[in-house]
């Protein structure tokens, strides 16, 4: 609050673009829970290449993660009534993709459970040489990644690559918030000695 003679000014923060996405969202889920069709393409096109990407480093299948993101949407469709507000519409439908990526990996045993490395995006203001480094840092990465626990990957997916909060994650999967924050511990202290490893391999090769 600023006084300024006799007018008394007030700031106001400004609302986060998380906090907008999220009330749009949540605008639309209202649409669409009164079978508006095209709120649900608005949804959908909001959120369904991140899905897929999501149940993709889940599957590790392409067309599974595809058929999972017409389900996952189906599922929104069917059940936007009965969203509680109690998280972000954004993290009730990651809850609902791991739901399903989760039941098709059981009913298909000879796959085996895992995500991908989180991307590092080179921007493209960047010099050749800073790509080149950008892509070398991401080869490492990836594979350090997969090294990691699948509950340990999973973690460290939602909470960097989806940005979700510890609490957010803990919804996500189903877990304590402790276990959420526990797993992320080790996860991160795993990846930067293995991260270290490498990129000394590297200097020294």
């Amino acid at each position: 609050m600023q006084t300024t003679g006799t007018v008394t000014k007030f700031s106001v923060a400004p609302i986060s673009a998380a906090v907008q996405a999220d009330a749009t969202d949540r605008t639309c889920l209202a649409a669409i829970a009164d079978g508006d069709r095209r709120a649900m393409h608005q949804l959908y096109g909001r959120h369904s290449v991140r899905v897929f990407r999501f149940v993709l480093r889940l599957t590790r299948n392409e067309t599974l993660a595809e058929d999972l993101v017409n389900e996952v949407f189906l599922d929104v469709w069917r059940q936007a009534g009965r969203f509680e507000a109690r998280s972000q519409v954004s993290t009730w439908i990651l809850a609902i993709a791991r739901n399903k990526a989760m039941s098709a990996m059981r009913r298909r045993p000879e796959e085996e459970l895992n995500e991908d490395a989180l991307a590092l995006v080179a921007d493209p203001s960047d010099d050749p040489g800073e790509i080149l480094e950008k892509s070398e840092r991401s080869d490492i990465l990836r594979r350090c990644l997969e090294q990691l626990s699948p509950a340990h990957r999973e973690i460290i997916d939602l909470v960097y690559y989806h940005e979700k909060s510890v609490e957010e994650a803990a919804v996500i999967t189903g877990i304590p918030a402790a276990t959420v924050k526990t797993r992320m511990f080790y996860a991160r202290k795993q990846l930067a000695a293995m991260m270290q490893k490498a990129e000394y391999g590297l200097m020294v090769a």
